[in-house]
């Protein structure tokens, strides 16, 4: 009998947790606390909810969480555009790293047991798999609606990676950590 109910818990538990990570992604998508305007580029928090996904449940819910992400991702550049927005409006580059973050995430966890280090490494995922996809179909498109040297595309991109990309590392790498050890103390009790 405890077996079967167990069995039947667990799949529960599971889906309350990803429909509150489903739900914070959506409100941080929803409003200006999930993508914070530097300039023209925005800096974001929405990997979050995908890592602490990828940590406390596994790849696949942190796959749909960082689907939701960049769905976001792709309103945010249709709702409140910028200059290079258009570059948001390919599933490539708004969708594909965001769903991303959970695998590298879950897996660097899985093998570290460090929630700081897959914090740093999902972070690095979104930074370096949006502003490279953003290099490679866009980057002297990209340079020029910035009004830069199209040439110098590849510094610029590595200039906005620094300046974002520090800053999201360190804050995932405290939020996640807080937040992972307070929800695998209340899974405990």
């Amino acid at each position: 009998m405890y077996s079967e109910r167990a069995k039947s818990i667990m799949p529960v538990r599971k889906l309350v947790v990803t429909g509150m990570l489903a739900g914070v992604s959506i409100l941080l998508g929803s409003t200006p606390l999930g993508f914070i305007p530097i300039g023209p580029a925005k800096a974001t928090i929405m990997h979050l909810p995908v890592i602490i996904g990828a940590i406390m449940e596994g790849p696949l819910v942190a796959i749909g969480i960082g689907l939701i992400f960049g769905v976001f991702s792709m309103i945010q550049a249709i709702m409140a555009p910028t200059v290079i927005s258009f570059v948001f409006l390919n599933p490539l580059v708004a969708v594909l790293p965001r769903m991303l973050i959970g695998l590298t995430a879950y897996y660097t966890y899985k093998m570290t047991k460090s929630a700081a280090a897959s914090a740093t490494i999902g972070t690095l995922t979104n930074t370096i798999g949006v502003l490279g996809m953003i290099y490679m179909l866009y980057g002297a498109q990209f340079a020029a609606a910035l009004g830069q040297d199209q040439g110098k595309a590849a510094a610029l991109i590595l200039g906005i990676a620094t300046t974002n990309g520090i800053p999201e590392v360190i804050v995932a790498v405290i939020v996640v950590t807080a937040v992972t050890a307070a929800l695998k103390r209340i899974r405990k009790a």
